[in-house]
């Protein structure tokens, strides 16, 4: 059975930091992208970081360009978003993502199979 569980999350005052991980078990994911996406409170789904399956390639949503940082470690199947500086507006469930079908970096949510359960952020002004 593949799952990803992602960790991490919590509550935090603006500016500071959190460090979420995504721990993926029941297969590998090291020749796949992979990606965090978030939902705020009655919002949609929303592309937030995607990661090359050996890390050389990022992409980030502008508004976290600067503040958020996403890598992976191939070798314990794990993917993590350092998030630093963090504002109200980063509040969210952060949900962990990997596609079966790239290997390069996608921000398309159906390019994504396999999701985690998410992860609640909050950050309080």
């Amino acid at each position: 059975q593949v799952q990803l569980v992602e960790s991490g999350g919590g509550l935090v005052q603006a500016g500071g930091s959190l460090r979420l991980s995504c721990a993926a078990s029941g297969r590998s994911f090291n020749n796949n992208a992979m990606g965090w996406f978030r939902q705020a409170p009655g919002k949609g789904l929303e592309f937030v970081a995607t990661i090359s399956w050996n890390g050389d390639s990022t992409d980030y949503v502008d508004s976290v360009k600067g503040r958020f940082t996403i890598s992976r470690d191939n070798a314990k199947n794990t993917v993590y978003l350092q998030m630093n500086s963090l504002k109200p507006e980063d509040t969210a469930v952060y949900y962990c993502a990997a596609s079966l079908t790239s290997w390069r970096t996608t921000k398309t949510q159906r390019d994504y199979f396999y999701w985690g359960q998410g992860t609640q952020v909050t950050v309080s002004s």
